[in-house]
Parts: structure tokens; C-alpha cells; sequence
């Protein structure tokens, strides 16, 4: 019999259910159990693709070319799993099935309502993540608040699963915080009180509390949440900020929530297997080098906006114990006038990230011009790839004016929007999406870092190189090694009179894992650590 565990959050928004929800879905994992996580989002956008990131953060994209919601990003990281498009359920995307049943017939003549055809399509996609992944427990998070209008659906739903599959399969988690208010520092335990009652009232009772605090909570008050919640004491636990979200899980586990759960569902108790997790994490909290990584992007006033990307970078200073101290740089401060050398002199690797629209793509540009003269190790990320061809084309190849043209109509399109994009009209859901193979070429720094001759990694993109400029930047040094099977698409470039010079127009850091880190940023961070080890012996180099 699946189990099923639903993680709700209450006071505030971005008290950490998504870190919850990751941390105790690798508990679960080191177990030895399947676990299928999902994530239930009230906002009616069908998915997350067309979202600005500076409201939202990223779009995580899955091997099926699903665009979801970030914590997707946290659920693969922390379980190693692939998502799906059944991962991610919106109400978006709920009622537009819902509808289109109704339109064909399906409900008979029904008067179609909220309950029971809205919560039983979000039962029904429930339950099918678990059968699909044949899984052992189904790990759902709801977005949003206990509270918020839209996400009482959600909550019917989830409520009513456990009158469905009965109270020893199913399983609800609270998070909710506990501040310190006053001049004293009190701990106050009302707004999770409050929270539990607006809980209550839908007809949820929590069966365990995660509870966020700044400060170690005192027996007495976990007595006192435990009486007015009623909730078991041990059912009561504290969740603190910790050094590094990684450590999470093994704080969770310190605490007794992985036997606390597996009790409560009637699984048999297993010894977890924290090694490998223990390992990674003493590593990353006591590493024993460090270096510096900037990352130019048009999103960095937003820390989630490349929430992938920052985790990567992590992961990869695990391999190689390293401490990664990433500078965030808005593409436009390298516009105008300023000098690239302010923002870019003293960093040891840069990475130009994704992004879409004109704005701050000059910034981009000069960057990649600097650390290919300067010969700062350099890794580019979607459209990071295609500033660096126009940077190629326009400074050593001698295309003066060379661009993109979804920036407008120009002299060299070195980047051009793929044939079969050309058509489409709808924004939602019509890039090129999901996981495509890749042909490496034999001998190149794409080879060797990822030592195999072929690869597979996750696409986000509309425009892409345009070949009849292909041959003017291989004449001029750059080399195209990697490609669609179908030879069509450039895939990755890189410079090899560079020292680490190398961009794909995939996402790799979708794939990243903190236990198996991605090889293009693993490769970054040892050229900085080289680089920087070089400018220690010789300085100025």
C-alpha cells in the first residue's frame, strides 16, 4: 500500500516546505524507500514557464520538458530522482482537465463543481505520480499558505485522501514558525497555534509540526505547542537555520523525525544509510581551498532566479574542496561607461547565465570579452553561449555588428531562431524543452570532462547558432564540440587557446546533485582553483 505524506505551511510564505520537503524525502531515501515526490501549486498559470523570475524565481525544467516550479530543483537535488510533468500539479492546469472533460461528456450531464470533480482530478494526479514511479511514499507539498483562498482545493483534497486510504497510510506535516518577539527575545507560540486552528477548521489535523526558529525551542515550549496543538511531544520538531541547507536532512534525522515518521505509517524501522550524506556535508562545511565565481546575469537581485545554478556551483566545490564564493553581477552594471575590471579583476571563474529579452546583453558581451582576453576561466549557460558567439563573431572573427535576432533585425544574425520555432506564436509550454542527446567531438574539453562521446542534458531555448556562420567561427578558432545527433543544432563551443573557455546551450546545472556534481561545473571550479593557484605563485598572471 502507497503511503502518502502531505507537507502544508502556515503564518508566512517561504518558511522552508520546500526544504522540508526535499530533507525528508532523502531521509526517507537513505531508508531505502521509493520516494515519488509532487508539488501542488494554487496559482491558476498552467505551469511555471512563463513566470518572471524576478517574481518567481527560476523555471526548473525536467527530463520531459515540464517547466515547474523551483522546488522541483530542491526535490531532484535532495533525493536524486527525475522529475516529471506528473510531478507538478497547478490549478492551471487542474481545471483545464477538468474542463475538458466536462466539453467531451466525461462527468454525464453532471452539474461539474469544486468538489467532488476538481479535488477528485487532484486525487487522481495524486495517486497516479505514486503508481507511475512505483513508489512507497508519495511526498506532496502544497504551495502556498493555510489560509489563502486558492489553495483550498489543494487542502479538500488532501483532506479527503486520507478518508480514502485510511489514516495509517497518510500523513500531515505542519510547517509553521515560532518567533522571537520584544525586547526580551520571547518565544511566542501563537501564530502556530493559529495556524493549527486554521488547519483545523478545514478539517486537517497536523500530525507533526516542523517548527522555524531562530533559536533552540525550550522543553517547556514544545510542551506547550504539543497541549494546544495536540500533537505528541516528539511529534513537535524544532527546525533551525542551519550552516548549509544539506545539512538538513541530517539534522531532521538527529532529531528523530525519519523514525517518528516511519512509525506513524507503520513502515518497519530501517538504520539509515547517512555516509555518503554525512560525507558531503563535512566536506562542504570544512573545505579545504577556496575560489572565486561571478555570475553575470540579468536576474541576480533575485537569489532564486538562478537557484540551479547556485547549487551547482556548490556541488561542484565539493569535488573539489572547495569553498565557492559567488559574486552576483546585474549584466546591466557592465553597460556604458564602467570598467568590466571593477567588477571582473580579481575573480578566479565567471559564468554567464541564462535569460531571455535585450535588456543587460551588452553587459553579458563584455564580460565574455574580458575573460577571454584576460583568460579568466569561463563557462557559459544558454544564452551565455550565444553572447559568447556574438562576442567571437564581433571581435575575432571581425563581424562588426553581429547579434541576435531576438534583440531586432542585424547585419551578422549569428544567432538566429530555430526553423521550427519560427511558427509559433503561443509563449506557454513551445520552446524546446527537456532532455536531448548530444554528439561530443573527440578530443575537446567537453570530452574530457564528461568522458563519454555522448550525452543527454535539458533544454530551455528558442534561438540557437546560426549556421551559416558556423564555418567563419570554427576558421577563427572556436570550435563547435558538441552537436545534435542530427549535426543541425550547436550544442557546445569552446576556445581552445583558452585556458577554460567552453558554453552549451543546455542547462546542465538542472542535472547537478550535490552527490554526483555536474562535470562542466566540477571543470570550472578546478580552472579558478588553478587559476588562482598560479596567480599566487606568479602575481599579476
Amino acid at each position: 500500500m502507497t503511503k502518502y505524506i502531505f507537507v502544508t505551511g502556515g503564518v508566512v510564505s517561504s518558511i522552508g516546505k520546500g526544504i522540508t520537503s526535499a530533507s525528508l524525502g532523502r531521509i526517507l531515501r537513505n531508508r531505502g524507500w521509493v520516494v515519488a515526490p509532487l508539488k501542488l501549486d494554487p496559482y491558476i498559470n498552467v505551469d511555471a514557464g512563463t513566470m518572471n523570475p524576478f517574481q518567481h524565481g527560476e523555471v526548473f525544467v525536467t527530463d520531459d520538458g515540464t517547466e515547474t516550479d523551483l522546488d522541483l530543483g530542491h526535490y531532484e537535488r535532495f533525493i536524486d530522482v527525475s522529475c516529471t510533468a506528473g510531478s507538478s500539479i497547478t490549478t492551471g492546469k487542474v481545471y483545464r482537465n477538468v474542463i475538458e472533460a466536462e466539453r467531451r461528456g466525461d462527468y454525464l450531464g453532471a452539474t461539474v463543481q469544486v468538489i467532488p470533480h476538481v479535488t477528485n482530478e487532484i486525487k487522481k494526479g495524486i495517486v497516479e505520480v505514486g503508481r507511475i514511479n512505483e513508489a512507497d511514499i508519495v511526498l506532496v507539498e502544497i504551495g502556498g499558505t493555510v489560509g489563502d483562498i486558492e489553495g483550498l482545493p489543494f487542502l479538500e483534497a488532501i483532506r479527503q485522501m486520507r478518508k480514502d486510504h485510511g489514516k495509517e497510510n497518510t500523513l500531515y506535516i505542519h510547517v509553521t514558525l515560532v518567533p522571537q518577539v520584544g525586547p526580551w527575545g520571547e518565544i511566542k507560540t501563537k501564530p502556530t497555534q493559529h495556524s493549527v486552528i486554521n488547519m483545523r477548521e478545514i478539517g486537517i489535523s497536523p500530525d507533526v509540526l516542523v517548527c522555524r526558529s531562530e533559536v533552540p525551542i525550550p522543553a517547556d515550549v514544545k510542551e506547550k505547542i504539543s497541549l494546544f496543538c495536540d500533537v505528541p511531544p516528539e511529534a513537535v520538531v524544532e527546525s533551525l537555520s542551519a550552516e548549509t541547507i544539506y545539512e538538513v536532512p541530517l539534522l531532521y534525522e538527529d532529531l528523530g523525525l525519519g523514525d517518528l515518521v516511519a512509525d506513524r505509517l507503520g513502515l518497519e524501522r530501517r538504520t539509515p544509510d547517512l555516509t555518503e550524506w554525512r560525507d558531503l556535508v563535512k566536506r562542504l562545511k570544512a573545505p579545504k581551498r577556496q575560489c572565486s565565481v561571478a555570475v553575470v546575469g540579468k536576474y541576480t537581485m533575485n537569489g532564486d532566479a538562478y537557484k540551479s545554478i547556485a547549487e551547482a556551483i556548490v556541488h561542484a566545490g565539493i569535488a573539489n574542496d572547495c569553498r565557492v564564493e559567488v559574486r552576483w553581477i546585474e549584466s546591466d552594471t557592465l553597460e556604458g561607461a564602467s570598467d568590466p575590471s571593477t567588477l571582473l579583476g580579481d575573480v578566479d571563474g565567471v559564468v554567464v547565465a541564462p535569460g531571455f529579452g535585450d535588456r543587460g546583453v551588452e553587459g553579458k558581451i563584455r564580460a565574455v570579452q574580458y575573460v577571454r582576453e584576460h583568460r579568466i576561466p569561463f563557462f557559459g549557460i544558454c544564452l551565455g553561449l550565444q553572447m559568447a558567439v556574438i562576442e567571437y563573431a564581433r571581435h575575432v572573427c571581425g563581424l562588426e555588428g553581429a547579434n541576435s535576432t531576438e534583440f531586432g533585425p542585424c547585419r551578422f544574425p549569428v544567432i538566429d531562431v530555430m526553423p521550427d520555432q519560427v511558427d509559433v506564436t503561443q509563449k506557454g509550454g513551445s520552446m524546446r524543452l527537456g532532455a536531448y542527446p548530444c554528439n561530443m567531438t573527440g578530443g575537446t574539453l567537453a570530452h574530457q570532462l564528461y568522458g563519454a562521446t555522448r550525452i543527454e542534458e535539458r533544454h530551455r531555448h528558442r534561438y540557437e547558432v546560426n549556421n551559416d556562420f558556423r564555418e567563419v567561427l570554427i576558421e577563427h578558432g572556436m570550435v563547435v564540440s558538441g552537436v545534435s545527433p542530427d549535426y543541425r543544432l550547436v550544442e557546445m563551443i569552446e576556445v581552445p587557446a583558452h585556458p577554460f573557455f567552453i558554453a552549451t546551450q543546455a542547462h546542465p546545472e538542472f542535472k547537478s546533485r550535490p552527490n554526483r556534481p555536474h562535470p562542466l561545473f566540477t571543470g570550472l571550479v578546478a580552472a579558478a582553483l588553478e587559476k588562482k593557484a598560479k596567480a599566487l605563485v606568479q602575481p599579476g598572471v
